[in-house]
């Protein structure tokens, strides 16, 4: 799960058909004539009734134990490939806190590309999971150990609450010159003003006023409920200045999963820093 000033908080296999038992009667009869017919008539028929009763509770058993098989290999099979998608790929998060809306609501499933920073890069605009960079989350109070829901959630079919995760919005990347706020009360990226419409409601950009120039492979992020975000702005005098590393960042967020009745793409608002040059 990802939070701000709250912890945020990821077939088949078949068994060998059944086969029938003979008894050492039939073998023999199968291997040697002679010993078939020296056997008396009583004892064949005694034994061949047997084998035939016998024969529908082992197949029945044997169905019953490929079935087994099967599922395990198919469970198996499942747990490994939800726990290289979510070490690799993608992870789930819930959202626990108020510091982006209207944009994700509390209670909101959300999936992370976790191949951004790496083969894809950051950009303005991108909403990041990332690590606490170091006191931007009040210590957690420990928790009752959950065996059955720590499993399910680290191979990634239970959402993460993750209590060292945070969710913003990157507003400045490495080398860019951040500063709120203009005559108009807006945002300057590279001396280049920006129109938030992600910003919840008629909140302002930032009531608290900053100039930053962004560390090389470091991040300057907002939560979109800027007055409710304890973001990059709250935590210049904590360690690292406010800043986050680029390492410290999971992925970025890419699709709302749950509600079913909040099913969106969270694409990127392009437009909003299109303008924006490229720092000096």
């Amino acid at each position: 799960m990802v939070g701000d000033d709250e912890p945020v908080g990821q077939s088949d296999g078949a068994g060998p058909p059944p086969v029938g038992v003979r008894s050492s009667h039939h073998l023999a009869a199968w291997d040697g004539a002679g010993l078939a017919e020296d056997t008396p008539d009583d004892v064949s028929d005694a034994s061949g009734s047997a084998g035939a009763a016998d024969k529908p509770r082992k197949t029945r058993r044997g169905a019953l134990g490929s079935l087994l098989h099967e599922s395990v290999i198919i469970l198996v099979a499942a747990l490994v490939l939800s726990l290289v998608i979510k070490t690799f790929f993608a992870q789930a998060f819930y959202i626990p806190s108020s510091s982006m809306e209207d944009t994700l609501l509390i209670g909101d499933k959300l999936v992370v590309n976790k191949l951004a920073p790496g083969p894809f890069d950051l950009g303005r605009g991108d909403i990041v999971v990332f690590l606490d960079p170091g006191g931007w989350l009040p210590p957690s109070e420990a928790q009752q150990p959950d065996i059955v829901t720590d499993v399910l959630t680290f191979v990634g079919l239970l959402p993460a609450h993750a209590d060292e995760h945070l969710i913003k919005r990157i507003v400045g990347l490495p080398g860019d010159h951040v500063i709120c706020c203009n005559a108009d009360g807006l945002v300057t990226v590279n001396g280049e003003a920006i129109e938030e419409p992600y910003i919840r409601g008629d909140a302002a950009p930032s009531l608290d006023p900053f100039d930053v120039v962004v560390p090389q492979d470091h991040l300057w992020v907002m939560g979109d409920n800027r007055p409710e975000s304890a973001d990059s702005r709250y935590n210049l005098g904590s360690f690292g200045g406010g800043f986050v590393p680029m390492r410290n960042v999971v992925g970025t967020a890419f699709v709302i999963i749950w509600p079913l009745d909040r099913v969106t793409l969270l694409s990127n608002p392009g437009e909003t820093f299109k303008g924006v040059p490229d720092p000096s």
